[in-house]
């Protein structure tokens, strides 16, 4: 892949808003299901209209592909509101058909019930003038302050439900839209080395069964980041134990996304990074929905751009053999974009 990246200091405006190119489709495989990954269908069910499909792109040419990357976003205060707000604006002007919501939806305990009026304050209410789907992973604070009250999940899960926005069919799960598939991971579980090899037999196998032209994927805690939380095997500058350190993290991502997927986004540090590639793979953090922590760097990690001081988000388009993504802060600013060509 060869790659061009920038920073900037345009600003943006409103435009004409882009609708979804076509309906995504969901398959799911994880401990609260069934479904036995090893014998799942090739096909997979739209959850907008129960009907079942397989090729999204009908053997004709795929459309663009176009969504925003935020997580840590549960807070309900100014911030998630101002980041929302240039959300709209951003894809009213470039086009979204739907955001990748990468955990800590709810600080700084998850919910208790699918009642829970945080589910209104803290995403409904924020993103109320957002008219697409978000893809939603699992962060530590959804599991609870201990991160490990793992009967939260169903509220989560089960809220999907309920709203015409929030998607959340599992712990982990896939989708495709177009040429793209995407995979959603429960990094907490991994944290605790809890259903590792469930959820890496269910990631292997579908990344080893699919054909889509990029491969996508997104869950809470990162790889390499210049953040507090730090580098999986070293987060927080603690090498063990795994718990802590997230050793299991490092040698799950080692071992299932090394050189298997495209790109990685996620969240749990409060800040915008777009990191220099390794073992073939971009790492991104976008975690600053709603506020921001310093750079600690506890590891000597290489990055195109990163910034620690404003919250924001990343808008990406995934066209062709081009994936371009481009960094925005609260205030619409544009401050950095990257073009990856395969």
């Amino acid at each position: 892949m060869s790659a061009t990246g920038s920073s900037t200091g345009e600003s943006t405006g409103p435009g004409t808003t882009s609708s979804p190119t076509t309906d995504p489709t969901v398959s799911t495989s994880s401990p609260t299901t069934t479904t036995d990954p090893t014998t799942t269908d090739p096909t997979t069910t739209d959850p907008t209209t129960g009907d079942t499909t397989g090729d999204t792109t009908g053997g004709m040419m795929a459309e663009p592909v176009r969504f925003v990357v935020l997580g840590d976003g549960g807070e309900g205060n100014d911030n998630q509101y101002m980041v929302a707000d240039q959300v709209e604006q951003i894809c009213a002007m470039r086009g979204c058909d739907f955001a990748l919501y990468l955990g800590d939806n709810f600080y700084d305990d998850g919910v208790e019930s699918t009642d829970d009026n945080q589910f209104s304050t803290k995403f409904e209410m924020p993103y109320a003038d957002l008219d697409f789907p978000f893809y939603v992973v699992f962060g530590n604070h959804d599991y609870g302050i201990n991160s490990f009250d793992w009967y939260k999940a169903d509220f989560e899960i089960e809220y999907t439900d309920y709203s015409d926005k929030w998607t959340l069919p599992d712990v982990w799960y896939d989708f495709s839209v177009e040429d793209v598939d995407f995979f959603a991971l429960d990094t907490t579980r991994l944290m605790w080395d809890k259903d590792t090899s469930e959820q890496q037999s269910w990631l292997d196998q579908k990344i080893g069964g699919s054909d889509g032209a990029w491969k996508v994927a997104f869950g809470h805690h990162p790889y390499v980041s210049n953040g507090a939380h730090g580098n999986a095997g070293n987060y927080e500058g603690l090498p063990f134990p795994d718990f802590v350190s997230g050793g299991v993290v490092e040698d799950f991502m080692n071992e299932s996304l090394c050189d298997k997927v495209d790109i990685y986004f996620c969240g749990h540090d409060h800040n915008r990074q777009w990191h220099e590639p390794i073992c073939g793979v971009e790492f991104v953090v976008s975690g600053a929905a709603a506020k921001t922590t310093d750079f600690e760097y506890h590891d000597d990690n290489k990055v195109f751009w990163e910034d620690d001081q404003l919250p924001g988000f990343l808008w990406v388009e995934i066209d062709g053999n081009t994936l371009n993504g481009a960094f925005y802060d609260r205030t619409g600013k544009l401050d950095f974009e990257r073009t990856v060509t395969k």
